[in-house]
């Protein structure tokens, strides 16, 4: 999809490094100018990766490789049935990286909502993404989280949604070094299967909330 401002990506399938280094590429052009802003929605082989606020505490104890990236955030888990969403945009000056994330929370609590589950931002600080709030079912529950880089005044890496995958991939660590929470789907919450490819038309028309 390519609209006056914005260009949406849709390779599918991508192992997380050869997606890193297209990412460096499109926020290469980005910043030169040379591309308009451009967003990468796809899904990942499974793999952990861990940002620049990982502590060894929060580490796979059976040994499970992990890729250390230039991203904000600590480890997580990127994998089949998650959709990944990486925007890489220019950010009008002046700058607010801060604003930025709770623009790409809200988008988020609007996709959850489109799907009948209430999400919302965390009410503890520091946690970012989109939460299913404690309920009868269990604690707070993270269905979609945040981790990105500005650099040249543009975005990097961004967000990824849990819509039916496996979620005992995060028993494996800590999920974002947070130890009194879960972790959460659509498919979860539902009660019914909800795949990538239902998600991810909604997450596309809910894109220009980011800019």
């Amino acid at each position: 999809m390519t609209t006056s401002t914005l260009t949406v990506l849709r390779p599918g399938l991508v192992d997380y490094r050869e997606a890193w280094d297209e990412q460096r590429r499109l926020h290469e052009a980005v910043a030169d100018g040379t591309r308009p802003d451009t967003v990468l929605l796809l899904e990942h082989p499974s793999v952990l990766t861990a940002g620049k606020r990982t502590e060894p505490a929060d580490l796979p104890i059976d040994g499970t490789p992990v890729v250390q990236v230039d991203r904000g955030g600590k480890i997580t888990w990127h994998g089949p049935g998650q959709l990944v969403g990486y925007p890489i945009l220019r950010l009008h000056d002046p700058i607010d990286v801060v604003a930025y994330v709770r623009r790409t929370e809200q988008m988020l609590i609007d996709v959850c909502a489109e799907f009948g589950v209430t999400a919302a931002r965390s009410d503890i600080k520091g946690r970012s993404g989109a939460w299913v709030l404690a309920d009868d079912r269990g604690p707070d529950r993270k269905i979609a989280a945040i981790g990105i880089r500005v650099a040249r005044g543009v975005t990097q890496h961004g967000f990824a949604i849990n819509c039916d995958c496996d979620l005992a991939n995060f028993d494996r660590f800590t999920p974002c070094g947070i130890r009194d929470a879960g972790v959460t789907s659509l498919s979860a919450e539902l009660g019914r299967p909800v795949t990538v490819a239902e998600v991810l038309p909604v997450v596309e028309k809910h894109l220009t909330t980011l800019l």
